[in-house]
């Protein structure tokens, strides 16, 4: 079997794909990654074939223009919004109204046609798409081939939509307006495409959250669970990561996209150490380089590092400080252990997985109002004092490790096809 790989230029969506498609040759089918030249040394490290499609989008130089010229005030709308008072007919459409033309547009039509022209000359059998590449759902069906969504978090993209659609409904035939399907449409009409929700969902869609972190999406749509399988690129275990600790080990790792999108992180990583720097204990700050020089001197606990895998850093950790994405989430619960977030108001999800994780016991959240040196200490605390977070944490790691493996999932897409 011939599978395509697509998405956009976007590294850490790029990375949660790769075990499937490990698995997927090693099951022996032919595997392709085809995206915007820029993902080309990423996708080439991971050893898989690269195909560079279409130009590089814009989309992060645009946002970080936006971001300087509104002093970092962001538009209201919020795809992880669940208040039905708040999703009211003018505020979905409005929403809808921004992100197409300001975030799929942009990401997805320097990229499509090259895309169709690809898959028409190869001739794959499944195209697997990331959420938000539509032009990988238009691909495949332009020349005949299956194709699934790959969550890279929560799907909050399938619940706005049935929510969206449902309000849509409910106005005058006049008044009905679907920006999201005026563009899809006009686009995959180009190609020969009849316009269906299934270039908005998928044929299938694959899911590495957890049943019980899941959003609430449409009954109709096909899920395919996965066991989330951590990888964020090559990298070396130093040998202090291979010593058991003889302290408590609290890792601090705020993610890179909230810095490179938007410069900073909700979480000063100069406040967490000092909120820190009194507790017997080992800290472990994974930070850049730039961000490490800006700390000036750090408490006596401190170990900077610019990268340690995060796969082997969780489960020497009796806790974590992270910033809520569901990669880094995922990643400390695939070792059991909890955390502190302090997620981004303005970074998609991580708001509702935090929430998700501290409902469930195996988190704290910080009050976005109050991310302080004392919170961050009086957090930590509370966390290494009341066993019940580690215990909660660890029944997310069993329920995560029961889930079906990539290679399980590779057997199951070949079934199916």
């Amino acid at each position: 079997m011939r599978v395509l790989i697509a998405t956009q230029a976007e590294r850490t969506h790029f990375l949660g794909m790769v075990p499937l498609a490990w698995a997927l040759r090693a099951a022996g089918h032919e595997v392709r990654v085809a995206s915007q030249p820029a993902l080309g040394p990423t996708v080439a490290a991971t050893g898989l074939p690269f195909v560079p499609v279409g130009r590089d989008h814009l989309l992060r130089r645009v946002m970080r223009q936006y971001h300087a010229m509104t002093g970092g005030e962001e538009d209201e709308f919020d795809m992880a919004e669940d208040r039905d008072e708040i999703l009211t007919w003018e505020y979905l459409l409005e929403g809808y109204r921004l992100m197409v033309p300001w975030w799929w547009r942009m990401v997805n039509d320097p990229m499509e046609q090259d895309l169709v022209a690809l898959c028409r000359e190869w001739r794959p059998d499944l195209v697997v798409w990331e959420p938000i590449t539509f032009s990988g759902a238009i691909a495949a069906q332009a020349c005949g081939a299956a194709h699934v969504r790959y969550l890279w978090g929560a799907d909050i993209f399938a619940r706005t939509r049935r929510r969206f659609l449902a309000r849509m409904a409910e106005q005058p035939e006049t008044d009905r307006e679907d920006p999201l399907a005026a563009w899809l449409g006009a686009r995959a009409a180009r190609h020969g495409v009849e316009y269906s929700e299934t270039l908005v969902h998928g044929q299938a869609t694959i899911e590495q959250i957890p049943a019980s972190l899941r959003v609430d999406t449409p009954s109709h749509l096909d899920y395919l669970p996965m066991r989330y399988v951590p990888y964020n690129g090559r990298a070396v275990v130093p040998d202090w990561l291979r010593t058991p600790p003889e302290r408590p080990r609290i890792a601090l790792t705020l993610g890179t996209s909230a810095a490179e999108w938007y410069g900073e992180h909700q979480l000063s990583p100069k406040d967490a150490l000092e909120g820190l720097a009194d507790l017997d204990a080992e800290v472990v700050a994974t930070l850049p380089a730039r961000e490490q020089d800006a700390l000036g001197p750090v408490p006596a606990n401190t170990r900077l590092t610019e990268y340690v895998p995060l796969h082997a850093l969780a489960p020497t950790c009796d806790a974590m400080i992270t910033h809520g994405g569901p990669g880094t989430v995922l990643t400390a619960l695939t070792g059991g252990t909890p955390q502190l977030m302090a997620p981004n108001v303005n970074m998609f999800d991580t708001v509702l997985l935090s929430g998700r994780v501290r409902d469930r016991g195996a988190a704290l959240v910080l009050d976005p109002d109050r991310v302080t040196p004392d919170a961050v200490a009086a957090g930590i605390r509370a966390l290494l004092d009341d066993p019940r977070h580690t215990e909660a944490a660890d029944a997310l790691r069993q329920e995560m490790a029961a889930m079906p493996s990539p290679a399980d999932l590779a057997h199951t897409l070949t079934d199916r096809r």
